[in-house]
This record gives structure tokens, sequence and C-alpha cells, in this order.
């Protein structure tokens, strides 16, 4: 008997101490977003510098060329809103009809907007101009955060998220992880490529769409771990 005990203690304790480290992990990793995001609001606003935006502006301009305006031009699509509200739509219909899973479905459409209403009142709350010298036509609206770096974020950050929790092999799950941080990344340097958007606005999008990304699918999960439970509930009254 002390045998069995001894497993289940050891497997117990080492489940405790994993999911410890994780939640330890994850506070350290949102207490560092928070805090980055409110120096970069800090130093744009509050200071009211722009020599780090200038210089990220006179780097890329090394590498205009009709070519490279042309391929920034398909990442930032992938970026605006439009593709964003038709991915997010095909993506809740492919976990809802095929995959048949309802709680990924209620996540894709929950963080899609929330995030976007989050950003709209960020952009009203900073209420930061866009750059004057557009590279091609100027962009309407606001421009810290940026939209197209948090959308991006919160978007393929979801995906990421399900293929680190769903995608056994360790190899396909690095290669497809490291797309999509790949794609997030080309979709806010296009937007500075452009010079629609200051340095410092695709990175506080890049953070707020962390941010949210995490705080949306931390309520979430308490919200499916509570109707699971009150669903089991039910069973067991009607079983009885």
């Amino acid at each position: 008997m002390n045998i069995p005990l001894k497993k289940v203690f050891r497997r117990l304790a080492a489940s405790v101490m994993l999911f410890t480290a994780e939640a330890i992990l994850a506070a350290l990793l949102f207490i560092s977003l928070v805090l980055t995001f409110l120096a970069i609001a800090h130093y744009v606003l509050s200071n009211n510098k722009n020599s780090f935006d200038a210089a990220a502006f006179e780097f890329v301009q090394t590498y205009v060329s009709n070519s490279t305006t042309k391929v920034m031009l398909f990442f930032t699509t992938l970026g605006n809103y439009q593709f964003l509200v038709l991915a997010n739509v095909l993506l809740t219909l492919y976990f809802l009809v095929i995959k048949r899973h309802k709680w990924y479905s209620i996540k894709i459409a929950s963080i899609a907007l929330s995030s976007v209403t989050v950003m709209s009142l960020m952009k009203l709350w900073f209420n930061r101009s866009r750059p004057l010298m557009p590279l091609l036509e100027p962009a309407r609206g606001l421009s810290f955060p940026s939209g197209h770096a948090m959308s991006s974020v919160t978007f393929f950050g979801l995906i990421i998220y399900y293929v680190y929790k769903n995608v056994k092999s360790r190899v396909l799950k690095i290669i497809l992880i490291a797309i999509l941080v790949l794609l997030i990344l080309v979709i806010g340097v296009s937007r500075v490529y452009l010079r629609v958007h200051y340095a410092s606005d695709v990175l506080a999008g890049f953070f707020a769409g962390a941010i949210w990304l995490m705080i949306s699918i931390w309520i979430l999960k308490k919200i499916e771990l509570y109707s699971k439970r009150e669903l089991n509930d039910v069973v067991e009254k009607v079983e009885v």
C-alpha cells in the first residue's frame, strides 16, 4: 500500500510544483509586459521624445524600394481589420463546426471584440497623431498604440496558444510558433516601413496585445471551469 501512495504523492507534488512554476512565470511575464508598456507610454507622451522613432524611420528608409514596398503592403494587409474580421469569423466557424470546440470559438470572438474595444479606448486616451510624412497614403485615425500590432498579437497569439497546448510534435510546434511570431513582427515592421505608425506605436501595440490576450485567456478559462462545475452539479442532481 505504501508504494502506490508514494507514487501518488510524488505525482501530486510534481503537478503542484509544475503548476506553481507556470503560474509564477506567467505572473512575471504579465508584470513585465505591463511595466514595459507603461514605460513606452511615459517615454512617448510624458517626455515627448522622438529620437527612437526618428532613428527607426531612418533605419527602414535605407531598405525602401518598389519590391520591398509590395512585400510590406502584403504583410500590412494581414493586420487590417477587414482581413482580421474575416479570419476571426472563419476560425470561429472552424472550431464551432469542424472541431466542435465551443470554448475555443467563444474565446476567438470574445478576444477579438474586446481587443478592438480596448484598443479604440486607448487610442482616444493617448490621442497621438499619425506620422506627418507617410510613404504612400496617409492612414486614418490615431496612432498610439498601433491597431495592426495589437490585433495581430491577439489573433495570431491566440493561435500560438492553441498550437502550444494542442500540437503534440515538439518540432512542428516550434516551427509553427516561430512562423506565427515572425508574422506578427513583420506586420509591425510594415507599419513603420510605410510610415503610418511610429516604432513606439508598434512596440506599445505588441505589449498591449499580449497583455490583453493573457487577461482574456485567464478570464475565459475561469468562466469555462465555472461553467463545467455548474454543469456537473446539475447532472449529479438529475442522476440522484
